[in-house]
């Protein structure tokens, strides 16, 4: 299981990210990663159901992003899929207002 830091996180992104449509299927079965995943890694925040309203792909088609919903609809556990290997990259807990400068992720998490 490979934790994705802020600092590589970048690296992963490219102008302009794709949206999928909830229709297209990723490029392989990616679940069990997510079920490997260190509860520490989600920092708090439930994503348990599984839920995935939106996929993005990198303008060069190499990296796909699954965003897997929390319980907090700014917070979502991306898997970053290599479509080229078959592989999955690693994940990253990606909070919105943290991102953004809108809330600060001292507390660790939603309930801290």
């Amino acid at each position: 299981m490979r934790c994705i830091s802020n600092e590589e996180w970048p690296q992963y992104f490219g102008s302009p990210m794709q949206r999928l449509s909830q229709s297209d299927e990723p490029p392989f079965d990616f679940w069990s990663y997510v079920e490997e995943i260190p509860q520490g890694d989600f920092k708090g925040y439930d994503c348990s159901e599984g839920c995935v309203d939106y996929a993005y792909r990198h303008p060069a088609g190499q990296w796909e992003h699954v965003l897997v919903n929390s319980n907090d609809p700014d917070v979502f556990m991306v898997i970053v899929l290599d479509r080229v290997a078959n592989s999955v990259v690693g994940h990253h807990l990606l909070s919105l207002p943290v991102l953004y400068g809108l809330r600060d992720d001292s507390r660790n998490g939603p309930n801290k």
